[in-house]
């Protein structure tokens, strides 16, 4: 593995939304998902009882970075993944995802931003149980308005589902669900895919699977940001952010990733 290196707080880098100065190594032309954080903060309830997820994070990650966020549990991270993604407003700060300003902006803004530039893979899959690998993928192109319907099969045929395209979620494999949620997640061709303990209900034979798609679509172009109790995994990222309290404690890069089948765990 390549040597890393370690900053506390924010890395030095342009977060421009599409490929340019501070973008991972070996990038593509017109790599995209960077994201620019300051100061960013959020908060729940109130009172004694108040709750600050995010205190205050500063954080910059190139355009077509993957980028690994570790922390035990209660440390922001899922909150963190939350505000890229436009899941929930930022309460303060500035808060910019693939060029766009997310601060401020209402819950129909919030909604345009995640329709437009976010893709989403989660730890439990979230299909639709009543319909087959190809309408899940299908759906999500329905729903935002975005890509082509035809595309779901050639989409399901690249994480390896070509024969499974009418089978419904639960006669696949754990990592068969996880992959149609991937292509799903592709299907709008979004600009940062964001993957909360992707490989957490997998056996590891099958995360690595997973790891390996997600590696792919990463060097495709596209930021990948993952969350993860898994630190083993940190060794296919470009950047490892580590989060405490609500903050980021340390972020480490590496300029050369390994391979996903270089990870064991």
């Amino acid at each position: 593995m390549a040597p890393m290196s370690t900053t506390g707080g924010d890395a030095a880098v342009n977060p421009a939304g599409t490929a340019g100065e501070g973008s991972a190594p070996g990038a593509p032309p017109g790599a995209r998902g960077g994201v620019r954080l300051r100061g960013v903060t959020k908060t729940y309830g109130d009172g004694e009882a108040a709750v600050r997820a995010l205190d205050g994070v500063d954080l910059d990650v190139g355009p077509g970075e993957l980028v690994v966020v570790l922390g035990p549990s209660g440390s922001g991270k899922t909150t963190l993944l939350n505000v890229l993604g436009g899941i929930e407003a930022p309460d303060g700060g500035s808060a910019e995802v693939a060029g766009v300003e997310l601060a401020g902006r209402r819950p129909r803004g919030l909604a345009g931003f995640r329709r437009e530039h976010i893709g989403f893979v989660f730890q439990f899959f979230n299909l639709v149980p009543t319909l087959t690998a190809r309408e899940n993928v299908e759906v999500m192109v329905e729903l935002t308005g975005r890509g082509e319907r035809r595309e779901a099969v050639a989409l399901l045929e690249s994480v390896g589902l070509g024969e499974r395209l009418d089978a419904f979620p639960a006669q696949l494999s754990g990592g068969q669900q996880q992959r149609v949620a991937i292509a799903r997640a592709l299907a709008t061709d979004p600009d940062l895919l964001l993957a909360d303990e992707p490989t957490g209900a997998l056996d590891v034979a099958t995360g690595k699977s997973v790891l390996r798609l997600l590696q792919r679509t990463n060097r495709q172009g596209r930021g990948v940001l993952m969350v993860t109790h898994n630190a083993a995994i940190a060794r296919i990222a470009h950047r490892v952010v580590t989060m405490r309290d609500g903050r980021v404690e340390s972020v480490t890069t590496c300029d050369a990733p390994a391979d996903v089948a270089a990870v064991e765990w």
